[in-house]
C-alpha cells in the first residue's frame, strides 16, 4: 500500500525521534503545515555528493577561490575527531585535503585577509581541551603552526575584526572550567594576547559583529546537568578600548542558537534552549537593535532548533537562511517578517552541521547529527 508524502513524512520523523521524545509530535504536526505553505522564493534544497568522513561540529569556510574547507568534527565513531576535505563547487564534490595538525571539533575556524584560515581551540578527544592553533594556506594546502591562545578552550566563539586581528571569547576549557576570558591574535604576529574579559563565564554562545565593528555577544550558559545556568544577558566588545560592557538582555535565556546581523543593521537571534536541551528548544527569534541597545520579539520559526552556531546566511537579497538546527532550512524574510520552510524532500541532519556560502548565491551545507542517527557525511545545496 502506498502512503500519501505527508503520513510517509510524519512517519519517518515519529521512527527518528524514537516513537516519543517529547516536542516531536509538534515537530511533525509543524512539518506537515509548513509544507502547505506556498512561498515561491523560499528556494530549494537538495543533497548532493557525500563527504568523505561523517562528522559534526566541525567547520566549513569559504576560501577566496569559492571553494570551500571543511575541518574537523567528532565522527561516528565517539570522541574521534575527523580529517579535512574540500568542496569544489565547480565539480560539485568532496576532494581531500591535507591533514590538520592535530585533529579537532569544536573549534572554531576564521578566514584571515591574507585568505588563510585560522583554527583555533576545540577538544582533540574526551576530556582534551587545545590551546594550540594552526593556520591552512589554500595556495599550498598546508597547515602551519601558529603561537598557542593564553587558554585552552572548546565552544567558544571567534570573529575577525575590522583591523585583520580575531577576537576569540568564551568556551569550556580544562577541569572543566568554563571562561569568562577572550584574547586577540594577530596575524602579523601570529600570536594571541589577552583582552578583556566578559561579565560572566559563557559556553556554546552567539557572537555578531555589528556594523559599527563592535561585537555582539548574547546568551550562553555555565556549569553542566545539575549546575547548568543559562543566561540571557547581552554584552558588546569594543575593539578599540579592548573591553566588553552590558547591553541590554535577551528576553529568553538561550544557549546553543545563532544570531546573524541583517542588512540593516540589526541581529537576529533564532532558536537555542532552555535546561532541557532538545526537549525544550525555541522556535522564537529575537532582534537585537544596536541603535537602542535592545532587545525585541522576532516572531517565530515554523521549526524549533538548536545546536546550530553558525548556520545562518544572509542572502543576496537580504533574507537570511537558517540552515541548521531541525531537518529542514528555513528563509526569514525581513520585509515580510516572516520564515517559509524550505521545500522539498531533503531532509538534513541538523545538529552541529557546518554551513557555507558559495560565490554563486547558493549555500553549502555539510554534517551534523540529529533524526534519530549520528554524526553524517550527507551534504546539501540551498539554491535561492
Amino acid at each position: 500500500m502506498e502512503y500519501p508524502a505527508a503520513w510517509r513524512r510524519r512517519l519517518l520523523l515519529f521512527l527518528a525521534c524514537g516513537g516519543g521524545v517529547v516536542g516531536c509530535g509538534e515537530q511533525a504536526d509543524a512539518l506537515e503545515k509548513a509544507d502547505t505553505i506556498p512561498d515561491t522564493r523560499a528556494g530549494a534544497l537538495v543533497p548532493v555528493s557525500t563527504m568523505a568522513s561523517s562528522r559534526a561540529a566541525h567547520s566549513a569556510t569559504t576560501l577566496p577561490d569559492g571553494r570551500v574547507l571543511v575541518a574537523g568534527g567528532f565522527t561516528m565513531r565517539e570522541y574521534e575527531a575527523a580529517g579535512t576535505e574540500i568542496y569544489d563547487p565547480s565539480q560539485g564534490t568532496f576532494g581531500p585535503a591535507a591533514p590538520m595538525r592535530t585533529p579537532r571539533y569544536g573549534h572554531t575556524a576564521t578566514l584571515l585577509p591574507d585568505g588563510k584560515v585560522l583554527l583555533a581551540g576545540g577538544w582533540a578527544g574526551r576530556g582534551e581541551y587545545l590551546a594550540s592553533a594552526e593556520l591552512y594556506d589554500p595556495a599550498t594546502d598546508t597547515f602551519a603552526p601558529t603561537g598557542a591562545m593564553t587558554a585552552a578552550r572548546a565552544g567558544h566563539v571567534a570573529l575577525a575584526l575590522r583591523d585583520g586581528r580575531v577576537l576569540l571569547a568564551g568556551g569550556v576549557g580544562t577541569g572543566p572550567s568554563f571562561l569568562s576570558s577572550a584574547e586577540l591574535y594577530d596575524p602579523a604576529t601570529g600570536s594571541f594576547s589577552p583582552t578583556g574579559s566578559m561579565s560572566v563565564s559563557r559556553e556554546n554562545h552567539a557572537a555578531v559583529r555589528l556594523a559599527d565593528g563592535r561585537v555582539l555577544v548574547a546568551g550562553g550558559h555555565t556549569g553542566r546537568r545539575a549546575d547548568l545556568s543559562l543566561h540571557g544577558s547581552a554584552e558588546i566588545y569594543d575593539p578599540a578600548a579592548g573591553t566588553f560592557s552590558p547591553t541590554g538582555a535577551m528576553g529568553v535565556r538561550r544557549h546553543k542558537h545563532d544570531a546573524v546581523l541583517l542588512p540593516d543593521g540589526r541581529v537576529l537571534v533564532t532558536g537555542g534552549s532552555d535546561e532541557r536541551d532538545g526537549d525544550g528548544a525555541y522556535a522564537s527569534a529575537e532582534f537585537y537593535d544596536p541603535d537602542a541597545g535592545t532587545f525585541g520579539p522576532a516572531g517565530a520559526m515554523h521549526l524549533r532548533r538548536y545546536k546550530h552556531h553558525g548556520t545562518s546566511v544572509v542572502l543576496a537579497d537580504g533574507r537570511v537562511l537558517v540552515a541548521g538546527g531541525a531537518a529542514r532550512a528555513e528563509v526569514y524574510d525581513p520585509e515580510a517578517g516572516a520564515f517559509a520552510i524550505v521545500p522539498g524532500e531533503a531532509r538534513m541532519a541538523g545538529l552541529y552541521s557546518a554551513v557555507a556560502p558559495l560565490p554563486d548565491g547558493r549555500v553549502l551545507a555539510t554534517g551534523g547529527y540529529g533524526e534519530g542517527q549520528g554524526p553524517q557525511t550527507g551534504a546539501w545545496l540551498y539554491r535561492p
